[in-house]
């Protein structure tokens, strides 16, 4: 058991798990911030440029039914809803492919600075010795 708890805690405390809880809780707030620029702003616009429709209003009613002589409730298709969260996932993910194609970029951008061959260190004292000794041998 205390193997186990041990592993847990290398596990829990590595970077890669905190990075990735850190990613969920931003996500999630990210997520709304999303959805309240789709709802509240993009979206009304756009329902008013089509005649005043609001998305998430839009759906198709089926016939109601009765059973043993009571009505039910009728069903609801909700498809503005699905058109509300498919713009969302739209928005969504054109946000995170720029926040990507941003880091990458940046990513780019360092590997070359490193890439850059550092210049050759200065001969020591020795071997600027043994070159004039060298040379001196090869005038003679």
């Amino acid at each position: 058991m205390g193997k186990f708890i041990n592993e847990f805690k290398e596990f829990a405390v590595k970077g890669n798990a905190v990075d990735m809880a850190v990613g969920v809780i931003i996500g999630g707030a990210f997520g709304k911030i999303v959805t309240s620029i789709v709802n509240d702003i993009i979206m009304p616009p756009i329902g008013w440029l089509i005649g005043g429709v609001n998305f998430s209003e839009l759906k198709c009613e089926l016939p109601t039914v009765k059973i043993a002589g009571e009505e039910l409730a009728a069903a609801t298709i909700n498809y503005g809803a699905f058109i509300q969260t498919i713009i969302d996932f739209t928005i969504i993910a054109f946000c995170v492919f720029m926040l990507v194609k941003g880091i990458n970029k940046l990513a780019k951008k360092k590997k070359k600075e490193e890439e850059k061959p550092a210049a050759p260190p200065a001969p020591s004292k020795e071997e600027l010795l043994l070159t004039e000794i060298r040379d001196l041998l090869k005038n003679k």
